[in-house]
């Protein structure tokens, strides 16, 4: 999973590119509102990128602020930004160490991110994540809402974590934190099989590249799984 760094630092134009495509049935927001209806919320997005989150909730939520640790992400995301002619702020920081108070936010996302701790901290995911949770927890007032997005496969007709390391990340989400699963079809949608290849091989590898040409997929069946949980309030 080393490669997705010099993605992020590097190809944050193409990976916006790619992830413009995704969810092309508008399921995301949806499920999201199912959990906590966004309006008039104050949001913290963590692992932003550039601006998933941001760009489908700004229009609901009363407040909303990004944080990733790549520059190059942010200020993808500043283009996106003005684009919608959006107004939030974006802060480069680190997840595991948020420079915000505590129980400032209705709700905190954190969209594609705390999975690759696995990939960079092999021996130690768990310290890493779990400092990350609490980091959650600490900016989440009582009776907000936690929500942490992660892939459940790319390419494959249902949901599945994609490695062994993921499966059992998932799982220790829900064991040892608490949290509570949904799935949610997010397919990518593209104008043909080799706009899906072009613009997919880059992040996902020439094995999935090979799969779509020999599946003839313009859209690319995708899984988000989304992880939830409400801070219990205090007495």
């Amino acid at each position: 999973m080393d490669n997705f760094k010099e993605i992020y630092n590097n190809q944050a134009f193409e990976y916006h590119r790619m992830i413009a495509r995704e969810d092309v049935e508008g399921n995301l927001l949806p499920a999201m509102q199912r959990i906590l209806p966004l309006k008039g919320k104050r949001l913290l997005d963590l692992g932003s990128g550039t601006g998933r989150i941001p760009l489908l909730v700004h229009s609901l939520a009363s407040q909303v602020i990004a944080l990733d640790a790549a520059h190059a992400m942010l200020l993808e995301q500043k283009d996106r930004r003005a684009q919608v002619q959006g107004h939030w702020p974006l802060v480069q920081g680190d997840v595991r160490r948020l420079p915000f108070p505590a129980g400032w936010a209705d709700l905190v996302t954190a969209g594609w991110a705390a999975g690759h701790f696995c990939g960079w901290y092999p021996q130690t995911w768990k310290e890493h994540i779990g400092q990350f949770v609490r980091e959650m927890q600490r900016v989440v007032k009582p009776g907000g809402v936690l929500m942490i997005f992660e892939t459940l496969t790319t390419g494959s007709l249902s949901p599945v974590p994609p490695t062994a390391k993921l499966a059992a990340y998932y799982q220790w989400l829900e064991r040892n934190w608490g949290f509570s699963r949904t799935i949610i079809r997010t397919d990518y949608q593209f104008a043909s099989v080799e706009q899906a290849v072009e613009h997919t091989e880059f992040f996902f590898g020439s094995d999935l590249a090979e799969t779509i040409r020999q599946q003839g997929w313009s859209r690319l069946p995708e899984w988000t799984g989304l992880w939830h949980k409400v801070k219990e309030r205090e007495d």
